[in-house]
């Protein structure tokens, strides 16, 4: 089966430690609605900084990557149904870009 690249955008960081605590449960609760699915569960990332052959950015480009997850699913279809029950999709605070690992 081949793997898909979750590149998370958006979300936020939680305010308090109750806060925290909710959304680690949630992101926890989608990581075993995956199961078995998961290759990597990732991490979030710090600010990017943008390498074009002009210089380097500090602004981590126009849609700045907020962290990773690495799945393995039947096709592009099954890693999007997967993706839709991310805690930033379902709140609406951020998105998953959703990419197809090419085996070279």
């Amino acid at each position: 089966m081949p793997n898909f690249v979750f590149a998370y955008h958006g979300g936020k960081m939680p305010e308090t430690p109750e806060e925290g605590a909710k959304v680690m449960a949630d992101w926890q609760n989608w990581f075993g609605t995956i199961g078995e699915s998961i290759v990597d569960p990732g991490n979030p990332v710090g600010m990017s900084k943008t390498v074009t052959a002009g210089g380097v950015t500090d602004d981590g480009g126009a849609n700045p990557v907020s962290g990773y997850s690495i799945v393995s699913a039947s096709d592009m279809n099954a890693a999007i149904a997967l993706a839709k029950g991310c805690p930033m999709v379902k709140d609406g605070s951020g998105n998953v870009e959703v990419a197809e690992v090419h085996q070279m």
